[in-house]
């Protein structure tokens, strides 16, 4: 076969060979065809005629009109769903491997005269004028804390030109988990973009709230940072391209970093956050040169943070609790009949009664939980042991696995009486040690001892270690040292 090369080696050899024979055989190639080409002036490549003719029968040509209305109704209709309808319709006459042909048919029908594909437009961003944020689900890593599962997302933050980002751990498209974590990156950017871009936001508006109620939320954290606020259009994700995109590769970084850790369980939470903030610093090390641009065109920040939480005013019920955003909580038993003022942060709740924070909770994830602490009604308990078999929150009565294994040696031991005992036993911990008491528990369970309230007490002050205050020697001072140190400081 004769190359494109064979032939531009022909074409100068003519030029200097004295015949065309021999710049045919010097060419290596046949003297007629060394003609050929001559004679057209063309190389290979350039002679040869495209392929544009069938090698064999089209077996869909009966049946293509039939196929075509399918997908002049339903565009997104699958071949394979096509074919499948064609061999029940007719038995026999296509076979699976006919298949390929009938995908390469609606592929090539698709590219020129099905319906079309929305284009995307390359937008040019400027320094220091956009940043993106989104929440982002990062179940999905297999993350643990202690061995234990952490469901959490992110509220991922990233400014459009240099790519800089920042998150903040959060458990919900809240509107606290986005002011939080808005607040955080900007704090750490050290300015202020002139916009700010979301999706709709409408998983941040809670079931009580009503949309407007969330604008004026949304638009007072706007203004206290100066900056403008953006939205897309309800399911055009592509419109917050950058921060879909760094969403993917930060996910895609972290499970890298995990594997390079040898490790998905962290022993605490504060020691994930060191290691996402970790992450974020090695990811931004590479856009300092494009961030330098923007530090000197952002907005300067304000004077102080946004006081980011929801604030809502409830009545302690008689049963010494409260209500929040469809969850329960205990609080303490003298606010029963009160009314107490509950911040509703992010990650905790505070209850504030007569300009006072009387208690700091943990705020639950999702809805119709509960968290009772059974410090707040155990003095009450053990005066009624017998509301504590049908108390609708008595799992919470177990701080720890030790409580309810020992419960359940009580009752074991004792069935009309171990509730009781367990109930004076909380009332001990609730005065004394929790962790002293469990201690206590523990041993008590180990040596297959039986438990009692006096056994307890006993082993609580036995390994009370009382220390005595130590002397302590003053010397007296010596003025004199003094008056010569100052003298010496003169004369230098």
């Amino acid at each position: 076969m004769i190359t494109d090369q064979q032939v531009r080696r022909l074409l100068m050899l003519i030029k200097t060979e004295k015949t065309k024979e021999i710049a045919a055989s010097k060419a290596g190639m046949d003297r007629k065809t060394a003609r050929k080409y001559l004679k057209s002036g063309k190389i290979p490549s350039e002679s040869k005629i495209e392929h544009t003719w069938r090698t064999r029968e089209d077996p869909f040509n009966e049946v293509w009109k039939y196929i075509c209305d399918y997908l002049e109704t339903s565009p997104e209709l699958e071949a394979k769903t096509l074919f499948e309808l064609l061999q029940r319709e007719q038995p026999g006459k296509f076979q699976d491997g006919q298949l390929r042909t009938l995908q390469r048919k609606i592929k090539a029908w698709r590219a020129t005269e099905g319906p079309r594909k929305e284009v995307f437009f390359t937008q040019e961003h400027k320094p220091g004028e956009l940043g993106e944020s989104d929440f982002t689900h990062m179940t999905e890593l297999g993350i643990t804390i202690n061995k234990e599962l952490f469901r959490h997302m992110i509220y991922h933050f990233v400014l459009t030109y240099s790519n800089w980002e920042d998150g903040t751990i959060c458990y919900s498209e809240s509107f606290e988990s986005l002011s939080e974590g808005f607040e955080n990156a900007l704090w750490e950017l050290g300015g202020v973009p002139a916009k700010h871009q979301t999706d709709r936001l409408s998983a941040a508006v809670h079931k009580e709230c009503n949309a407007q109620e969330f604008t004026d939320r949304y638009a007072c954290l706007l203004r206290h940072y100066g900056t403008t606020g953006l939205k897309i259009q309800a399911g055009k994700a592509n419109e917050n391209g950058d921060i879909e995109q760094r969403n993917y590769r930060f996910k895609k970084a972290l499970g890298q970093a995990l594997c390079l850790r040898g490790s998905r369980d962290f022993k605490s939470k504060e020691e994930y956050i060191k290691f996402l903030k970790e992450l974020f610093n090695q990811l931004n090390s590479g856009r300092k040169a494009r961030l330098l641009e923007e530090l000197p065109i952002l907005k300067a920040l304000p004077a102080a943070r946004l006081n980011n939480c929801k604030k809502i005013i409830v009545r302690v019920g008689p049963s010494s609790t409260i209500h929040v955003l469809h969850n329960t909580y205990s609080v303490d038993s003298r606010l029963i009949k009160e009314l107490v003022q509950v911040k509703v942060y992010a990650e905790h709740l505070e209850v504030w009664y007569g300009q006072k924070k009387t208690e700091t909770i943990s705020r639950l994830r999702g809805e119709y939980k509960h968290r009772i602490n059974y410090r707040h009604i155990i003095d009450w308990l053990v005066r009624k042991p017998g509301a504590f078999q049908q108390y609708r929150y008595r799992q919470d009565m177990f701080p720890t696995t030790i409580f309810r294994l020992a419960y359940d040696n009580l009752i074991a031991r004792n069935p009309a009486r171990g509730h009781k005992d367990h109930l004076e036993i909380l009332y001990l911990a609730s005065k004394e040690s929790e962790s002293g008491v469990g201690q206590a528990l523990e041993k008590l369970l180990e040596n297959q001892q039986a438990i009692s309230i006096n056994v307890v007490k006993e082993i609580l002050e036995t390994n009370t270690e009382k220390t005595s205050v130590a002397d302590i020697r003053i010397d007296n001072v010596n003025l004199y040292d003094y008056d010569e140190f100052l003298t010496a400081k003169e004369a230098a």
